[in-house]
């Protein structure tokens, strides 16, 4: 079976990495152009580009896939290199662009996707953010026969994965990844002797997981600690929970619940108590948030005993609150 792979982060060089593991033959590989990364925003090619590369497989990196677009040589190069390559299927996973509908049409089995949550809860961009975020019990992967919609087609397999309570973004993004990668596999295989059955996706339970912003890593310390937690959890590793004391910009990477009671004129975001265990600052509804692990600008991420030695706090000290920005959810 001859696989066409689009993708560009970790997540899809994990699916890429499972495909030719199970001998799939990937002729083609489609992923971002290179983009300035690191101190010196040198160009640096994605994670799927190097594994490609690594493999000797014929990378095409168009800015747009459409036609009558802005850039219309660069689908037209494409269209030639997809025709070439002779798919029978294409894999997309964490591509970045819009597969126009000759793109979706051009393989024999179509385009499938795979997609970081259990559809169709949490289409869109940061599925495993907004899970953790909005205190999701479980997630999982879904594999997607694509359509013109956004993340809208009919699933083909799916499996769930519990969150569990000290998830982040990182680690359960590795863990889905893995998830993904053996579920493309299973497909593929089962696609090769018509085995998938596609089932319709539910009418209800649609949520929409958007892009995460980096003005959303502000804390509003008006939220419950509890909102708070599942926040700095899901911003970690990016873009990262973060709060201002003074002229000082702080970054939150670690906190658990806190019971220490609330004197009657504690303001949102005062520090309530300083030890080697963390510190305590109050929040919204009388709740408050122990803070274990610290960075300061040009820092290191430390536990709070470290972070305390280079950075003293105290209580009665207040942290600044930004109002909560997360994006509003289209209607289903």
């Amino acid at each position: 079976m001859n696989v066409v792979f689009a993708g560009t982060p970790d997540f899809a060089r994990v699916a890429l990495q499972s495909l030719l593991a199970a001998g799939f033959r990937v002729p083609l590989v489609l992923t971002q152009p290179d983009r300035p990364a690191g101190r010196g925003m040198k160009l640096q090619a994605s994670p799927v580009k190097q594994l490609a590369l690594e493999h000797g497989i014929a990378v095409a990196q168009p800015r747009s896939l459409r036609l009558d677009g802005k850039y219309p040589d660069d689908p037209a190069a494409a269209q030639q290199a997809l025709q070439a390559a002779q798919a029978d299927v294409m894999v997309v996973a964490a591509y970045g662009l819009i597969l126009p509908q000759w793109v979706l049409s051009l393989p024999r089995l179509g385009c499938l996707n795979i997609h970081a949550s259990v559809l169709p809860r949490w289409r869109g961009a940061a599925p495993i953010h907004r899970a953790i975020e909005a205190g999701d019990a479980e997630t999982g992967v879904t594999i997607m026969q694509m359509d013109a919609g956004l993340d809208t087609g009919d699933m083909l397999l799916v499996e769930r994965f519990p969150i569990g309570p000290a998830a982040t973004s990182g680690t359960l993004h590795d863990q889905l990844a893995a998830l993904g990668g053996r579920l493309i596999v299973e497909a593929l295989e089962l696609a090769a002797c018509g085995g998938l059955s596609p089932t319709p996706q539910p009418a209800g339970g649609v949520t929409y997981a958007h892009k995460i912003d980096k003005h959303e890593a502000a804390v509003d310390w008006s939220q419950p600690a509890a909102v708070i937690e599942r926040r700095i959890r899901a911003f970690d590793p990016f873009p990262g929970a973060s709060t201002r004391l003074g002229d000082e910009t702080v970054k939150l990477w670690r906190s658990e619940l806190d019971s220490c009671l609330q004197p009657s004129d504690a303001g949102c975001g005062q520090i309530l108590l300083v030890n080697d265990a963390g510190v305590t600052v109050a929040c919204g509804d009388g709740s408050a948030l122990r803070l274990t692990e610290l960075q300061r600008a040009g820092g290191k991420r430390l536990p709070a005993r470290e972070f305390l030695r280079g950075f003293p706090l105290q209580a009665g000290q207040r942290f600044d609150s930004a109002a909560a920005t997360t994006p509003q959810e289209p209607a289903a």
